[in-house]
């Protein structure tokens, strides 16, 4: 059931994280002019920085307050030379932490092309693909494979001689992720961009590796309970020449961890590259939602770095609450954040560096928010 407000946790994190997030934010409050805002946003300090400060990579009261909140919105974590005792990066808990703690087992990451957007290919800013051929949902599941905390070293002498990293394939994680990703093909009203069809592809490994085996059969028998979605196969090496060669063939993919980790970065160049990327980390009670650039160091401060990835997290963040909740109104305010979204990448007036243009972060947020003023609810 809808609600009249909801409880969002903000943990703006490292680096740019707080820069972006600033201007998801600002985006937010664009959308709830002229009535009540139905949500109240809690910001907490976290991650590296914060661990370097205090010894804590976040407060209790902010870890207590995400086990209760309606969605999280995450800016970034981490940062060069901080990491934790057992060499885990600093800021650990908020992510990897978090999709534990949480059970949030699927990584939902859309891959879709918009028109106005430009690709940097061979150092230049050019039109590679069309519009209309990249339109794909990726998942990938977000709590085991080699992030699974089975792992360790054997040193002897003070030195390290073995490390081992042990991959976990349950039958449980994948059988839910895989029939996430087809309940998230019925879903969508429409398939893939070259023929229409309602298809969702298993990536993995399954010539070489048991784990992926496992994970294909399982695919096999969740597949069989969805008769009108067609399934599909690729080996994650050739799967990395199709989809950049023929991406319009791609509807939703479905993938292990790791292999869903490296695939996901690679379909973020078909949509403009990282800065557009967006992901939600999604369980069956809670929900966290990201741009997926992480802290980006080297721009840290600069106001320089892309908010759109940002911008489509709060739409897919919206979006989720609006159907978790069956609240038409959250789901109209992310249609109408998306096409204020569409048409600011359309005109070009909300270009950062990253995409040839000159505009700062705090620039593309106020451009962004105005053009969410041009939009009816």
């Amino acid at each position: 059931m809808s609600r009249s407000t909801y409880d969002i946790v903000v943990l703006p994190g490292d680096g740019t994280g707080p820069e972006v997030v600033r201007e998801g934010e600002k985006i937010l409050t664009a959308l709830a002019e002229g009535g009540p805002a139905p949500w109240r946003l809690r910001s907490f300090p976290g991650g590296a920085q914060y661990y370097q400060k205090t010894g804590r990579e976040w407060e209790p009261e902010a870890e207590a307050a995400t086990q209760t909140a309606d969605a999280i919105l995450l800016g970034a974590v981490g940062w060069p030379g901080i990491s934790l005792p057992s060499g885990d990066i600093a800021g650990a808990a908020l992510v990897l932490g978090l999709r534990q703690r949480l059970d949030l087992y699927a990584n939902v990451r859309p891959c879709r092309l918009y028109p106005g957007v430009q690709h940097r290919i061979s150092g230049t800013f050019k039109q590679v693909w069309e519009p209309k051929s990249v339109d794909m949902v990726i998942v990938r599941e977000n709590t085991e494979d080699l992030y699974a905390p089975f792992h360790g070293r054997l040193r002897r002498a003070e030195e390290t001689e073995l490390a081992i990293d042990t991959r976990v394939i349950t039958r449980k994680g994948s059988e839910r992720v895989i029939r996430t990703a087809f309940e998230i093909a019925q879903r969508r009203d429409r398939g893939a961009p070259e023929d229409g069809v309602r298809r969702v592809t298993c990536v993995d490994k399954s010539n070489v590796m048991e784990g992926c085996r496992f994970f294909r059969e399982t695919f096999d028998r969740v597949a069989a309970e969805y008769s009108g979605i067609e399934r599909d196969y690729a080996y994650v090496d050739a799967f990395t020449q199709w989809i950049v060669r023929n991406p319009e063939h791609f509807n939703v993919v479905v993938a292990t961890n790791m292999m869903g980790d490296i695939i996901t970065d690679l379909a973020s160049v078909l949509q403009g590259g990282m800065g557009l990327a967006a992901g939600g980390n999604i369980g069956d009670g809670h929900g966290m939602f990201e741009p997926v650039h992480g802290s980006s160091p080297k721009y840290a401060g600069r106001n320089q770095v892309n908010p759109f990835a940002t911008f489509f997290a709060v739409e897919m963040m919206l979006r989720w609450l609006g159907d978790r909740h069956q609240d038409a109104g959250l789901i109209g305010q992310a249609e109408r954040l998306e096409k204020a979204l569409a048409g600011s990448l359309a005109d070009g007036r909300a270009r950062s560096y990253d995409q040839g243009g000159h505009a700062t972060t705090s620039e593309v947020g106020d451009r962004v928010a105005e053009a969410i003023r041009g939009v009816r609810s």
